[in-house]
C-alpha cells in the first residue's frame, strides 16, 4: 500500500464487488477468447477509477500486472483522469512514459481510446511527433491505433502545426488494412475535418482510393453531402 492509502489491491476488490454474469457476457465480446475478465458495467468502473485517480503510479503498474481486462483498463482510466488536472511538465512526462512503457498491458482498443488522446495527444502537443510516427510503424496494431488516436487530443487543444502532424500519421496508416487501425484513421479524420474541412478534403483527395471503406465512411461522415 501507498503512503496515501490507496493501492491495487484496494481497486481491484472495489471492481470486483461489481461482479455481474450479466454484464460479463457484453464484456467477452470485445475480448479475445482467453483473456480473464470479471464483467462489471463500464460507468462502474470508471466511478471506481476516478474515486482512485491519486493512486501513485507504481500502484496503476500492479493493476496493469493483473490478468482481468477491468484492472487494466482502471489503470487507463486512471491515467487519464491524472492527465486532466492542472499538471507541469514534468508529471505529464511521467503519465506518457509510463503509457509507453506499458503498453504492452494494453489489448483492447477502448484502452487506448480512454488514455491515448490525453496521455500522450497532451504531451506531445507541441512537441516533435516523431514518436507518433515510430507507433505508426509498430507490428502492434494497437500501438498503431496510439498513433492516430493520440492527436484526437490536437484537434480539440493543440496548434495547427499540431493538427497538421495528425493528418500526417493519418496518411501513414490511412491503407491499414487492421480494422482496429483504420477505424481510428476515420474517426480522427472525421473530428479534425471539422476544424479544417479544407485540409480533410485534400487528405482525401489523396488517400481516399486506399482507404478501407469502414474509414472513408468515418472520415467523410461529417462532410456536407456535396462535398462526399
Amino acid at each position: 500500500m501507498s503512503e496515501s492509502g490507496e493501492s491495487a489491491a484496494g481497486v481491484v476488490a472495489a471492481l470486483q464487488a461489481m461482479r455481474s454474469d450479466a454484464e460479463l457476457v457484453k464484456v467477452r465480446k470485445r475480448l479475445a477468447p482467453d483473456e480473464d475478465a470479471f464483467g462489471m458495467r463500464m460507468r462502474d468502473l470508471f466511478d471506481v477509477a476516478r474515486a482512485h485517480t491519486d493512486l501513485p503510479l507504481d500502484e496503476v503498474d500492479r493493476l496493469l500486472d493483473h490478468p482481468a481486462y477491468e484492472p487494466r483498463m482502471a489503470a487507463m482510466c486512471i491515467l487519464d483522469f491524472k492527465a486532466r488536472r492542472r499538471l507541469d511538465d514534468a508529471g505529464r512526462e511521467r503519465l506518457y512514459a509510463r503509457y509507453l512503457a506499458r503498453h504492452d498491458r494494453i489489448t483492447t482498443w477502448d484502452m487506448v481510446d480512454r488514455a491515448a488522446p490525453r496521455v500522450v495527444g497532451g504531451y506531445l502537443a507541441g512537441r516533435p511527433s516523431g514518436p507518433l510516427h515510430e507507433l505508426a510503424v509498430a507490428a502492434d496494431p494497437l500501438r498503431r491505433r496510439t498513433a492516430v488516436t493520440a492527436p484526437l487530443y490536437f484537434v480539440r487543444a493543440g496548434t495547427g502545426e499540431d493538427v497538421a502532424e495528425g493528418f500526417a500519421v493519418a496518411g501513414r496508416l490511412a491503407a491499414d488494412p487492421e480494422p482496429v487501425v483504420h477505424n481510428a484513421v476515420g474517426i480522427f479524420l472525421k473530428y479534425a475535418g471539422t476544424r479544417d474541412p479544407d485540409v480533410l478534403r485534400r487528405f482525401l483527395d489523396t488517400y481516399a482510393p486506399s482507404m478501407p471503406r469502414p474509414a472513408l465512411r468515418l472520415a467523410t461522415e461529417k462532410l456536407t453531402p456535396a462535398s462526399r
